[in-house]
């Protein structure tokens, strides 16, 4: 299941409390790691890559492994 399905998982069962967070950090893990291949600079690679290891970090730490959502 992505994080999409799971959000929607939890809004179906009136879980609100994490479920916002949950898709902006786990759905910017992608984006951020996207735009570090088309970074300007070595600096602007690693800043990219760390954005997108704390969102991977924080979605991770929100509610144990996403693989325990199922």
């Amino acid at each position: 299941m992505d994080i999409i399905g799971i959000y929607q998982k939890l809004i179906a069962n009136k879980e609100f409390i994490l479920t916002k967070q949950l898709l902006k950090s786990g759905t910017s893990i992608g984006t951020n790691v996207n735009e570090s291949i088309t970074a300007q600079s070595k600096k602007d690679f690693i800043s990219k890559m760390y954005i997108a290891a704390k969102e991977a970090s924080e979605t991770g730490w929100k509610g144990g492994r996403v693989e325990d959502w199922k």
